[in-house]
């Protein structure tokens, strides 16, 4: 995901010629392709679970994808609207998690991996079956969809009738045409679903062909040059007014400090998920600073490409109280601040990595309101 939110995210429209795509969309009125997947509820999900419904909406989905993020609801209400009418609906994460670039997960906490789903279920209350095909892609190659969401909607012989878009537009305040209820509403009235194929709008899918392009965007983070330079009182004074005037992360560490290195890996990650979306990271090694080269020695085992600071000297209460009085004792200790210096984040002690990337996510310029405030609440 490149571009604006950012909508930096690739929009599909699924309107492409069945003759140039890789991987072509089910046509309309073929059989359900079987599957039987394993879900976030800890269960395997096959097709003949749901032989009784009348109606099956499959929707293939997924958790980085910030458009993916603004249907979670829209299908949560999906589903219950018209559970008690006999339709079943399923979601399914078509992409492999070994094909994305760290730098696409820049609107998400987390990446598609099946734990990883499990957090989202979790932590926005999804109810509906969520099922995982990122290993095989199996269910996904049979069913084709090109961007998530892309959902499928199938009669009571499962022979499809609509597939494409939920509805016109991501910004809730903006729909106008409600397809995907449109044509289960139809079905329902045992009639013709009056459009069968819409573009399907949101993130491509991410098919196991593309892990080139994550080893090879992984390879270029570790040719970076990795430096580490000594920080005095006055240095520190002036990075806590966060002079770079774009979201800071500052992160005080020790190579002693087992918590430290625990989650080092965890906040360099958390800086590759969002740096292009205006985020920097300060790490400031709390070590002496006749220990620079044992500093510099692990800063580049671990490929950190962040800017790496160093305690200029052996006062070390001193140069903790010139980046905050109030800080007089152990490290870990994380600070996040907006572009004028607020603080939007503190933790002494280990971070909790997805409370940060949220707040992250939370306050980050987006050029939709409804991308920051997905975070903000569960």
């Amino acid at each position: 995901m490149r571009g604006m939110l950012r909508v930096a995210f690739l929009f599909i429209v699924a309107a492409v010629s069945l003759a140039a795509e890789t991987h072509p969309i089910l046509p309309i009125g073929s059989p359900a392709p079987d599957f039987a997947l394993p879900g976030t509820d800890g269960n395997m999900h096959r097709l003949s679970d749901y032989a009784a419904n009348p109606i099956l909406v499959v929707v293939f989905t997924c958790n980085h994808c910030p458009i993916a993020q603004m249907y979670e609801q829209r299908i949560e209400r999906l589903s219950a609207d018209y559970k008690d009418r006999g339709v079943a609906l399923v979601a399914i994460q078509p992409n492999d998690p070994k094909a994305l670039r760290i730098d696409e997960l820049d609107s998400s906490d987390t990446s598609d991996t099946l734990d990883e789903m499990k957090i989202r279920a979790s932590y926005k209350h999804l109810t509906y079956p969520y099922l995982y095909d990122g290993d095989t892609q199996q269910v996904a190659r049979a069913y084709g969809p090109q961007a998530t969401p892309h959902v499928f909607i199938f009669d009571e012989q499962r022979h499809l009738r609509y597939e494409g878009r939920i509805d016109d537009s991501y910004r809730t305040e903006l729909v106008k045409t409600q397809d995907a209820r449109n044509a289960i509403d139809a079905l329902l009235a045992h009639k013709e679903v009056p459009v069968t194929h819409t573009g399907a709008m949101g993130c491509s899918t991410k098919w196991s062909e593309k892990s080139a392009d994550r080893l090879a965007t992984l390879h270029k983070i570790e040719e970076q040059p990795v430096t580490v330079e000594l920080v005095s009182k006055a240095d520190l004074a002036k990075l806590r007014t966060n002079p770079s005037h774009q979201m800071m992360l500052v992160d005080f560490w020790a190579t002693w400090c087992g918590s430290c290195i625990a989650e080092f890996a965890d906040i360099q990650d958390t800086f590759r998920m969002y740096s292009d979306r205006d985020l920097s990271l300060v790490t400031v090694s709390v070590n002496m600073p006749d220990e620079q080269a044992s500093v510099l020695r692990f800063l580049q085992k671990k490929h950190a490409t962040s800017r790496n600071l160093l305690f200029s000297s052996t006062d070390t209460v001193a140069l903790q109280q010139a980046f905050d009085p109030a800080w007089d004792s152990a490290v870990p200790y994380t600070i996040l601040l907006s572009a004028d210096g607020k603080v939007l984040y503190k933790q002494l002690g280990s971070v909790d990595i997805l409370e940060l990337r949220r707040t992250i996510l939370a306050n980050v310029a987006a050029e939709y309101a409804g991308f920051n405030e997905y975070w903000k609440g569960n």
